[in-house]
């Protein structure tokens, strides 16, 4: 939740600079200690399965961090994640403290309600830490596109256990690496539609969605021999514990949320926007303002939000009329938020209002939004409208 909070626009900046070092400014954990654990759960030590295994991890996670070696059953150079050891012995207590801290919070300022947030971790944080659902997660995201002519690529999973996970090593730079990008030949524009349309599958289309794609969890390379992928490249996606389901009926609406929002303004249609608010994300007709902001990016269309003074930038009237956000734009939503009698609190309403599928959503909605900015793309940034 801290690094979906890093990257709302609707927050104030003070807090999303704050929440910013929790997406990657993570300590490794000596390695010692990861080959009691890796023993432990896997009933071999590590140079017994590995030919070589580099003891300097290539990525630190919250919850893991990644080597490379080259696994002796299979042949193949690989990576190996592996959980911090002493993640599972302090969770429970984190969670403790999650739960007082909140409650606390809730006792003396009854308007900032943040309860929802230790509910939700406590149900995804478990799923995470099972590195066994981690494999199933991947095994199945991969079956979903197996007939789609699309560049995801899944690495393959060759052992998994609880807290070990042993998968092909996928050489290739960050999605977000314009160097890299250049280098390769790779238009920016079409890995951001390819991004978009990849992922607006998953929860417009299959009903279950990845709901963690930040910068560290998507690879870029070029399209290998037999590619399935339309372009020269392949859009590698890691870390797959954490899935969402999203059942038909609230894909259909939020499927009409969007065609509202693309629609142009006009009386039905704001009327229509507002309904499929209601019926996605529990949202009525005050707090809608901010709801559309968070789903679309943007300060406002016409006739959603008539307290930001807007007279320094154009409102369009629909996602599909929209320009390059100016940083007028970005300046006014940024004082609305942080200095409009009550806007704030309407925001926090807003996250705590919103089904819980609905929310991560939002996150993967910012997400993808974020990375369709780092890439610089010459097109609209609003991810599902594409």
């Amino acid at each position: 939740m801290g690094q979906h909070m890093a990257s709302m626009f609707v927050l104030p900046k003070e807090w999303t600079d704050t929440m910013k070092v929790l997406q990657d400014k993570c300590e490794p954990t000596q390695y010692n200690d990861l080959e009691v654990l890796f023993l432990s759960d896997m009933g071999a030590p590590i140079e017994e399965l590995f030919d070589d295994f580099d003891p300097n991890p290539i990525g630190v996670a919250s919850l893991a961090q990644v080597h490379v070696g080259h696994h002796k059953e299979s042949g193949a150079r690989v990576a190996v994640k592996i959980q911090h050891p002493h993640l599972a012995e302090f969770c429970e207590v984190d969670m403790e403290m999650v739960d007082i801290t909140l409650g606390w919070v809730k006792y003396w300022f009854p308007q900032f309600e943040f309860t929802w947030l230790g509910e939700e971790m406590r149900t995804n944080l478990p799923k995470e830490m099972n590195f066994v659902i981690e494999a199933a997660n991947a095994s199945r995201a991969e079956a979903e596109f197996r007939d789609i002519r699309a560049s995801l690529y899944i690495p393959k999973v060759i052992v998994s256990s609880k807290r070990v996970l042993i998968m092909e090593y996928i050489q290739g730079g960050r999605v977000d690496d314009l160097a890299y990008l250049a280098d390769h030949n790779v238009d920016r524009n079409k890995v951001a539609i390819e991004l978009s349309r990849i992922f607006n599958q998953m929860v417009l289309l299959n009903g279950w969605f990845h709901a963690d794609p930040h910068p560290g969890n998507l690879l870029i390379r070029p399209s290998p021999p037999g590619s399935r992928s339309p372009y020269n490249f392949e859009i590698v996606l890691l870390d797959h514990g954490l899935y969402f389901d999203i059942d038909r009926k609230l894909r259909v609406n939020y499927s009409k949320l969007w065609l509202s929002l693309m629609a142009p303004a006009s009386r039905p249609v704001l009327q229509e926007r507002r309904k499929y608010a209601e019926l996605v994300g529990n949202i009525d007709s005050d707090l809608y303002p901010v709801f559309e902001a968070a789903i679309t990016g943007r300060a406002a269309l016409e006739g959603s939000w008539e307290e930001i003074e807007d007279n320094k930038f154009r409102r369009a009237s629909s996602v599909i009329d929209m320009v390059p956000q100016t940083d007028e734009e970005k300046d006014a939503i940024r004082h609305a938020v942080s200095q409009g009698d009550g806007i704030l609190l309407s925001v926090l309403d807003v996250l705590r209002r919103v089904p819980r599928r609905v929310l991560m959503v939002l996150k993967l909605n910012d997400l993808t939004r974020s990375l369709d900015l780092a890439l610089m793309t010459t097109h609209s940034n609003v991810p599902f409208s594409s």
